[in-house]
């Protein structure tokens, strides 16, 4: 599931930056499978810092994922020289979906869509040992 669709990404940061960033065949127009790649990619790194804690795919998109994807996938859309803003948006993404995979922030989800955790270890003790010197009466 993606998060964002390319007219998203055109609606948030204007036509003719999608154009120079994926137009590689100098058709004037936004390559629309450049632009969707670069938000599958994205979506994928959303749902692997989601994964953890809820259950994927979420019923619900939260209104905050479709920012975030669009930042990410415009991030992705650069090759070379990022501009600052870019990288700012980019890394401000990264570290908030570093958050809720944490669970240091919230999606704001039903309870239903988050995935259980437990803080309980696993934890193996020994029933003793069935040989020891002391046991085998000189046989070991």
């Amino acid at each position: 599931m993606n998060y964002c669709t390319t007219n998203d990404l055109i609606d948030r940061f204007g036509e003719s930056e999608l154009i120079a960033l994926s137009d590689r065949d100098n058709t004037g127009s936004v390559d629309a499978q450049v632009v969707s790649a670069a938000i599958a990619d994205a979506s994928a790194l959303i749902d692997g810092y989601l994964g953890g804690r809820y259950a994927l795919p979420l019923s619900v998109i939260p209104s905050v994922l479709p920012k975030l994807c669009g930042d990410i996938a415009r991030f992705n859309l650069y090759d070379n020289a990022v501009p600052d803003v870019v990288q700012k948006r980019y890394d401000a993404a990264i570290n908030f979906l570093k958050s809720v995979g944490k669970g240091e922030v919230r999606l704001g989800l039903s309870g239903t869509e988050e995935v259980a955790t437990s803080d309980e270890a696993i934890e193996m003790v020994s029933g003793g040992s069935v040989w020891s010197r002391e046991d085998s009466k000189g046989f070991i």
